[in-house]
């Protein structure tokens, strides 16, 4: 892999390559094998080729070291049989989070907008800008609109009324904030985003949906992700809000005055319903339906698509639909596949019985020679 290097003007390739040895250092990792070799890029272990360091996180995928032909891998503590006199190696405590490092490491680092105000881009009055920030081409940026320190502002963004956006934020472009929403430090938000839209509320009078007002707003705490095309809903009148740390997958829906707690994490396709409260360290798997007005607690992970309907008790672990603890759902589950057995069973069974009720009628029904 290759890293980028500005000159004058022009961009020129510039080779990277660093020794295992190094790269171990940087990781407060251990060398399993030859510390010498030379490392140019980074890849997956199906995908590696000769020079490439890759990365064992799961055991599971431990047969792919056979086949792999990258120079090194990074494991941890307990694989280090599966690849002892294989391939070299870096062991380290987190083989996903050291991986992600040396990413870095070998990522071009000069791929970055230029820093100001692009000539095209509409800004409002009274917009406070700090240092070292970038605004792309044809961003929308509202009157009284506050950006701090190092934040990225990518092309085509609006950013609306009185909203505030904290330090070193990145706002790719297409993503919509919308007024008064307030942002922390360190906030990803991939494209087509819209943070702040109106709440999903009208009372119905005289066979008519009239819309309740939103008049609320939504507050993004510091180093939360949120990916492509998510919504997240303006409160009816206080806030929704994003517990710092909390990382949010694509095309998530999150509903008026939903508060989720620090450090969870939601897939794809998730639709959570106004007025929930999720606790911290929640695992939501994909496509998770979640009814309004009730409450999740700390710790609890959610299977892919379950619904759930009513409270969920701290450090739970729930699946299916309607949702149930993992465990009485995997019994249901099981039992369910031996349904048609079962039924084979029971018509058996009535056969059976039927056969049973003809001969004891046969034998108890009265002779025509009786004299009683």
């Amino acid at each position: 892999m290759k890293s980028m290097q500005r000159k004058k003007g022009a961009m020129v390739d510039k080779p990277v390559s660093k020794i295992l040895s190094e790269i171990a250092k940087h990781l407060n990792g251990k060398v399993l094998g030859d510390g010498n070799i030379t490392i140019a890029g980074v890849s997956g272990l199906r995908e590696a080729r000769d020079g490439d360091l890759s990365f064992l996180a799961n055991s599971r995928y431990s047969g792919l070291l056979c086949d792999t032909k990258a120079s090194a891998v990074i494991i941890s503590e307990e694989s280090v049989d599966a690849v002892r006199d294989k391939i070299s190696a870096i062991i380290v405590k987190n083989p996903d989070l050291a991986f992600a490092k040396v990413v870095e490491l070998f990522t071009p680092s000069s791929i970055k907008p230029h820093k100001g105000v692009h000539p095209t881009a509409v800004v409002g009055n009274g917009v406070k800008i700090g240092k070292d920030i970038s605004i792309g081409a044809y961003s929308v940026i509202e009157d009284c609109v506050v950006i701090d320190d190092g934040s990225v502002i990518y092309p085509n963004v609006y950013i609306g009324f009185s909203a505030r956006i904290g330090s070193d934020c990145l706002i790719y472009p297409r993503v919509v904030v919308r007024e008064r929403v307030e942002i922390g430090n360190r906030v990803i938000i991939h494209s087509g985003s819209v943070i702040g839209s109106d709440g999903f509320g009208y009372a119905l009078l005289n066979g008519i949906h009239h819309k309740i007002p939103q008049i609320g707003s939504v507050l993004i705490e510091d180093d939360v992700e949120i990916g492509a095309n998510v919504t997240i809903d303006r409160a009816r009148f206080d806030r929704t809000v994003i517990r710092k740390g909390t990382k949010i997958d694509n095309l998530v829906q999150i509903a008026h005055n939903v508060v989720i707690g620090e450090n969870s994490v939601i897939a794809a396709q998730c639709g959570i319903a106004g007025s929930t409260r999720i606790g911290k360290n929640a695992k939501l798997g994909g496509q998770v339906g979640i009814v309004g007005h009730i409450n999740i607690g700390d710790n609890v992970t959610i299977a892919a698509q379950a619904g759930v309907s009513k409270d969920v008790q701290s450090n739970s672990v729930i699946s299916g639909a309607p949702a149930k603890p993992h465990k009485q759902q995997l019994r249901e589950w099981a039992s369910l596949k031996k349904l048609p057995e079962l039924i084979n069973d029971m018509k058996a069974l009535k056969e059976q019985i039927e056969a049973l009720k003809s001969s004891i009628d046969e034998i108890t029904k009265p002779s025509k020679h009786s004299v009683f």
